[in-house]
């Protein structure tokens, strides 16, 4: 159903992929938007449990689309690096392809709200005030992955090859 990746060899094994989806700080989140055009919005987002879990408002292109077509697709790049003398770029980077659910029990949302404002800011209280605060307005999303892939650029593959034989030598 899903492609096999073209440059297999550049391909993280899943756990590495997982790893990127929980370091990533921001990711980008693709929908089949207004008369089939595809929309892409940059957000922050939360790994738990096997799910991502995004915040939005309660009405928007977002909510609009997933309520169309539930499919999406959601890119985290974890390292992104421009080599200008190497006209290369070193990166590494995670793909889902996900069913996107809108949250509906207030329980589920202020979970996913909670575990996304820990993320960033790692102070319970100030988390908790500001989810109360914005409460009327808030929305969550929760994407359940169905495929995820990994790659990484060969430098960085070459780079961690040698750690591991140097670490491995003494």
């Amino acid at each position: 159903m899903f492609r096999e990746m073209r440059r297999k060899n550049q391909q993280l094994a899943y756990d590495e992929a997982v790893a990127v989806l929980e370091n990533g700080k921001t990711g980008v989140l693709a929908v089949l938007g207004d008369e089939g055009y595809p929309y892409t919005v940059p957000v922050n987002y939360v790994y738990k449990n096997g799910k991502i879990y995004l915040h939005c408002a309660k009405a928007g292109h977002k909510l609009d689309a997933i309520r169309a077509c539930n499919k999406v697709s959601f890119c985290v790049i974890e390292q992104d690096e421009v080599l200008p003398e190497k006209l290369a770029t070193r990166y590494r980077s995670a793909i889902a392809f996900c069913s996107a659910r809108i949250c509906e029990a207030d329980e589920e949302i202020y979970d996913a709200a909670k575990a996304l404002g820990l993320k960033y800011y790692n102070n319970s209280y100030a988390v908790e005030k500001e989810i109360t605060r914005e409460w009327a307005a808030l929305a969550c999303i929760e994407l359940s992955i169905e495929h995820l892939t990994g790659k990484e650029s060969l430098d960085l593959m070459k780079k961690e090859i040698q750690l591991r034989r140097y670490s491995y030598e003494t």
